[in-house]
């Protein structure tokens, strides 16, 4: 197939929540969206071998070319346990999805976008997390799982910019998911004592509109670069 007009993007996770809002806006904004979740038809899961390299052909034989890829996708612990007590199943279950998967999503798709013919600017954005930085001691392996991404985009920006593959990394702090809903009484009483200068929780919206401002081209000089869509989380204050 030719390479499409419209530049081409593969969205993780992109089903509900923070990877749902990022499709939607990039499709509004002219991109062809792949959207890529176990949920979805046909259904990838990304920490398989297979489900990647199928994705990636399933996408160059819609649209012929891949010029971002967001990876998304991630999981927490099925249940929160202290570090004291985490299991085998959970560290490798939670590794395996988020940080794994996001390592050789890089790889796989740099490889295909370093192959194929110029076009649209090619970039990656992985989706971390405040807790790349910050100690839950009750979800220890997903702190590590995000903690890894952080590197991961820090090694794939170095690797690619000699291509000019632009790698970029968001940590949302806290959004109102699916995934936070339960605790969410718990973070509004947070903030509302403090937790943020901005005093309320993001939005996934909030993470689709730091997506859009890289897919802009504004940051291009800026590989590697870290957005903290956090409500101010990350400054360190008295």
């Amino acid at each position: 197939m030719q390479p499409q007009t419209k530049p081409t993007a593969v969205v993780t996770g992109a089903t509900r929540g923070i990877g749902l809002a990022i499709a939607d806006s990039l499709q509004q904004a002219g991109y062809n969206v792949v959207r890529a979740a176990r949920s979805s038809q046909p259904s990838y899961d990304i920490s398989k071998t297979n489900d990647r390299e199928q994705l990636l052909a399933d996408t160059i034989a819609m649209y012929g070319r891949v010029d971002l890829l967001v990876n998304n996708a991630g999981v927490a612990p099925a249940t929160r346990l202290d570090i004291l007590e985490t299991t085998d199943e959970s560290f490798q279950r939670v590794l395996r999805i988020n940080l794994e998967a996001t390592f050789f999503m890089c790889q796989l798709f740099a490889r295909h976008m370093i192959s194929q013919p110029k076009g649209h600017p090619c970039r990656i954005i992985n989706i971390a997390s405040i807790s790349s930085y910050t100690s839950s001691v009750n979800r220890g392996e997903y702190c590590i799982s995000k903690a890894g991404i952080s590197m991961v985009t820090k090694l794939f920006a170095d690797r690619l910019a000699e291509y000019g593959i632009g790698v970029y990394e968001i940590r949302p702090g806290i959004i109102l998911t699916d995934m936070t809903e339960k605790v969410k009484d718990k973070y509004t009483k947070l903030i509302e004592e403090g937790l943020t200068p901005t005093k309320r929780m993001g939005t996934p919206q909030d993470v689709a509109d730091a997506v859009l401002g890289i897919t802009g081209g504004h940051y291009d000089f800026a590989t590697g670069q870290v957005f903290n869509i956090d409500g101010g989380f990350h400054i360190r204050r008295l």
